[in-house]
């Protein structure tokens, strides 16, 4: 397999490069739409976690852009979550001539020095979903600001509480997330932390790790709702903590009690919903997450996209900011019983 990076130094090649791609710097004009050029990346998408619907969605939109851009897309994690099998998979996609490796990142202490590894041979190396460090890959392809999640959260689950009043919210309550390590997780809690300022009367008394484990999210709910007798709302931060943390609520008859929000996709909790143990669900379209990953990656190979840009053109999605290195697909959603039947992922 021949890497991208060892094609630039043909002049006519390099042309072609040029020419293709679904990005749009400010020097370049090309969309998703386009034919795809006869180069055909490899690209290689990394989730957190193998076979949790939340990624399995992220994979649909990710080989919907790789069947109209040409690219050779290859979908693959740890079932198990560990970030040290994701480092091994990324060294070892390193060593079969990656054009692309796009990851998102569970824990960022053993995945950063393989993802700088990678780039020292020529790799692309971005982070979607969960980001690493700034020197161990180029771009991020981020869901929304982690201050813009966690006021969501926040802002939600308040209103939840307070019967549609935020300002009425009043009691304790909890946090349920995937893994301490979690970057992207970490902030979002930073952030939920600093809105809950705002609602003087909502005491945070407990963060607790459901190793992304729904039946694990269930258990540390259960144990939260036995712990904490004021306990009224839970902040479940993973797409497996939430229908965990609802199902415990739902089964110690807390419903209506006990308010439930969090981050899942809106297929994995229409049944909460519709029986009343959860009102809200906070989320992005993660088939439209999927799709602009599997774009900037492909742009990458094609050089068609350059640090400094401050737009990109992601076919479908239409144009997205660029802030920085980070490139933002900005759609949160709040899935309630009005809309949520409207969608299906």
């Amino acid at each position: 397999m021949v890497r991208i990076g060892h094609w630039i130094g043909s002049v006519a090649l390099a042309a072609v490069i040029a020419l293709s791609g679904c990005s749009k710097s400010e020097s370049t004009h090309e969309s998703a739409s386009q034919p795809a050029s006869a180069i055909k990346p490899t690209v290689y998408l990394l989730p957190k976690k193998k076979g949790v619907p939340y990624f399995e969605t992220c994979a649909k939109g990710a080989r919907e852009a790789a069947d109209k851009l040409g690219v050779d897309l290859t979908y693959d994690g740890p079932t198990s979550g560990s970030a040290d099998e994701a480092a091994k998979m990324i060294e070892q996609w390193t060593l079969q001539g990656a054009d692309v490796i796009a990851v998102s990142a569970s824990d960022p202490a053993p995945l950063a020095p393989v993802m700088k590894s990678a780039r020292s041979k020529g790799v692309h190396v971005i982070t979607w979903d969960s980001d690493t460090p700034a020197d161990s890959r180029e771009f991020f392809v981020c869901q929304a600001s982690a201050e813009q999640i966690g006021n969501a959260l926040c802002d939600t689950l308040a209103k939840d509480i307070g019967g549609g009043n935020a300002d009425n919210a009043d009691g304790e309550v909890a946090i349920v997330t995937a893994q301490m390590t979690a970057a992207n997780q970490n902030e979002w809690i930073k952030y939920i932390k600093a809105r809950l300022e705002k609602y003087p009367k909502l005491k945070l008394v407990d963060i607790q790790p459901s190793n992304d484990d729904q039946t694990k999210a269930q258990q540390v709910t259960q144990d939260m709702l036995k712990a904490h007798a004021n306990l009224k709302g839970v902040f479940a931060i993973s797409s497996q903590a939430f229908p965990g943390a609802a199902e415990a609520i739902k089964q110690a008859g807390k419903v209506g009690q006990v308010q439930v929000t969090g981050l899942s996709t809106p297929n994995d909790m229409k049944k909460y919903v519709h029986d009343g143990t959860v009102k809200s669900v906070v989320l992005w379209n993660t088939v439209d997450l999927g799709y602009l990953t599997t774009c900037v990656a492909d742009a990458l190979a094609k050089g068609t996209l350059k640090k400094g840009a401050t737009t990109f053109n992601a076919g479908r999605l239409g144009e997205k900011k660029i802030d920085g290195d980070v490139i933002l697909l900005g759609d949160i959603i709040v899935f309630n019983k009005d809309n949520i039947d409207q969608f299906d992922f």
